[in-house]
C-alpha cells in the first residue's frame, strides 16, 4: 500500500511539473555565429534537460572507463586477501593438529599474502615455537611488541619465553611493559604472581594472588623470611595466615614458633591444638611436645591435644608411640590395635608392633615371630605420609611454599603416596589449592617443618 501512494505522489510531482513547464510563456532565442535558434519556453527548457542528461552519461562512461585498472586492482587484493585468509584458516588448524611444516609453510604464505599484521606475525611466532625455534620466534614476537595494535601479544609471547628458560630479570621487564599497555589483565596479574614466587617474593605474590591462589602459602613463606629481620612483621603475617586458614600446618607452625620465642608458650599450644582439630598432622605433635621431657607429661598433653580427634587412626597411634616410649605397654597395645581397626594400614604402624612384640615378650621364640610377622606385614604396608606435591608426586623433606621439581606453588602438602596419586588423577577435573583438608597427620617422629621455631 505504500509503494502504491508513494508512486501515485510521485506521478502527481511529475505531472504537474510538466503541466507547469508545458505553460510557460515567452521564447528563448540562442544565437551562435550569427545563427539564430528561437523556440519557445517550455521547448528550450526539455532541450536543456535533455543535454543535461547527455552530459552526464558521458562522464560517468569516462569515469567507468577509467575506474578500470583501479577495479582490477581491487578485485586482485580481494583474490588475495581471500587467499591469505584461508591461508590462515589452514595455518590454525595446522597448528592445533601439531603439524610444524604445515603450520609454517601455511603461516609464511598467510604473511605473505597479507603482509606483516599482528595475526599473521602471532601465527608465524607460534609456528616457530611449534617447530623448536625459540629464536625465530622470538623475533616475531619483537615484531609484534613493537606494534601498537599486537604489543600485548608479542611481550606476552616473550614473557612467556623468558619464564621457561628461567630469565627471571627480563621475565620481571617484559611483565612490567605489558602491565603497561594493558593495565589490570587477569592473565598478567596470575602470571606476576607465578613469577613473584619462583623468585621467592612472596609478599608480592601474596598482593598479586587471584581468589584461587594459594595465598596462605605465600603469606606462611613471606613470614618464614621476616623471622630474621623483621619478627614483628613475621609475626603479623604468621597470624593472618592462621586466622584465614586455621587448618594449614605450615602456618599454625610458623605462628606458634614465634608465639614461643615471644614466651607465650599458652597461646603456642592453643594454636598447635586448634590445627590439630582442623586436621591432625605430625609435625604439630612434634612442636607441641619438643619442650617436654617427661615420658608421663607427654602423654597428658598429647591426650590433651587428640582430644578433639582421638578416634582418628594417626590419633591412636600417637599415643601407642607414646606409651610405648613410656614403657605402658598394655595402653600401647590397646591404642595400636585402635589405629589398625580404625583401618590404617602403613609402615609405622606395623613397625611400631614389631618393637612391641619384643618388648611385650622379651626375645623369646614367641616374641621374635611376632615381629618376622610384623616385619612382615610392614614390607607389604602402604607407605608412611610425608611431604609430597600434589601436581608431580615428588616427595619433599619438608613442607615449601613452590614444589622444586613442578613450580607449582602451594601444593606441597602432607599425606601417602596413595593420596598423591590420587590427587594428581583428579588434578585435571577439579583443580584446586592445597587446603587443610589435603593434609594428612604424621608421626612426632617426622621431620619438623621448616619454621621459625626451635
Amino acid at each position: 500500500m505504500r509503494r502504491v501512494i508513494g508512486f501515485l505522489i510521485v506521478a502527481i510531482i511529475v505531472v504537474t511539473a510538466a503541466w507547469y513547464i508545458a505553460l510557460l510563456p515567452g521564447h528563448v532565442s540562442i544565437t551562435i555565429s550569427g545563427t539564430s535558434v528561437e523556440m519557445a519556453a517550455p521547448v528550450a527548457v526539455l532541450a536543456f534537460l535533455i543535454v543535461a542528461a547527455l552530459i552526464a552519461v558521458f562522464v560517468q562512461v569516462l569515469l567507468a572507463i577509467g575506474g578500470v585498472p583501479l577495479g582490477m586492482r581491487r578485485s586482485r587484493e580481494r583474490r588475495r586477501r581471500a587467499a591469505g585468509e584461508r591461508a590462515v584458516t589452514r595455518a590454525l588448524v595446522a597448528l592445533a593438529a601439531g603439524e610444524k611444516s604445515g603450520a609454517r609453510s601455511q603461516t609464511r604464505r598467510a604473511r605473505r599474502l597479507l603482509g606483516d599484521t599482528a595475526q599473521t606475525l602471532l601465527l608465524c611466532a607460534e609456528a616457530e615455537r611449534l617447530s623448536g625455534d625459540e629464536a625465530a620466534a622470538a623475533s616475531y614476537y619483537r615484531l609484534l611488541a613493537d606494534r601498537e595494535d599486537g604489543a600485548f601479544l608479542g611481550l606476552r609471547g616473550l614473557f612467556r619465553q623468558a619464564m621457561a628458560r628461567e630469565d627471571w630479570p627480563e621475565a620481571s621487564l617484559l611483565a612490567k611493559r605489558a602491565e603497561a599497555v594493558r593495565p589490570g589483565t587477569n592473565w598478567l596479574r596470575e602470571e606476576r604472581a607465578m613469577l613473584a614466587a619462583r623468585t621467592g617474593q612472596w609478599m608480592h605474590a601474596a598482593l598479586l594472588a587471584g581468589p584461587d591462589a594459594p595465598v596462605a602459602a605465600y603469606q606462611t613463606a613471606a613470614a618464614q623470611d621476616a623471622v630474621e629481620h623483621d619478627p614483628g612483621d613475621a609475626m603479623r603475617l604468621a597470624k593472618e595466615a592462621w586466622r584465614k586458614h586455621p587448618g594449614f600446618a605450615p602456618a599454625a607452625l610458623v605462628y606458634a614458633g614465634l608465639l614461643r620465642k615471644a614466651d607465650k608458650e599458652h597461646r603456642a599450644q592453643a594454636v598447635i591444638r586448634g590445627a590439630w582439630k582442623e586436621k591432625p598432622v605430625g609435625d604439630l605433635a612434634e612442636f607441641l611436645l619438643a619442650p617436654i621431657e617427661d615420658p608421663l607429661a607427654r602423654i597428658r598433653e598429647a591426650t590433651r591435644m587428640v582430644g578433639y580427634n582421638r578416634d582418628l587412626p594417626d590419633s591412636h597411634l600417637l599415643l601407642a608411640q607414646l606409651y610405648l616410649q613410656a614403657g605402658l605397654l598394655p595402653d600401647a597395645r590397646e591404642h595400636a590395635e585402635a589405629a589398625r581397626s580404625a583401618g590404617m594400614n602403613q609402615r609405622r604402624l606395623w613397625l611400631l608392633f614389631a618393637e612391641l612384640a619384643i618388648k611385650e615378650k622379651g626375645d623369646t621364640e614367641a616374641g621374635r615371630t611376632a615381629q618376622r610377622d610384623a616385619l612382615r606385614r610392614a614390607a607389604a604396608a602402604e607407605p608412611d605420609p610425608s611431604w609430597r606435591c600434589e601436581v608431580c608426586g615428588t616427595a619433599q623433606p619438608k613442607w615449601r611454599p613452590v614444589c622444586p621439581t613442578c613450580h607449582t606453588p602451594g601444593r606441597v602438602a602432607w599425606g601417602s603416596a596413595s593420596f598423591v596419586s590420587a590427587s594428581v588423577s583428579m588434578l585435571e577435573a577439579a583443580p584446586v589449592e592445597p587446603t587443610p583438608s589435603a593434609v594428612h597427620p604424621a608421626p612426632p617422629g617426622a621431620k619438623r617443618i621448616e619454621a621459625a621455631h626451635p
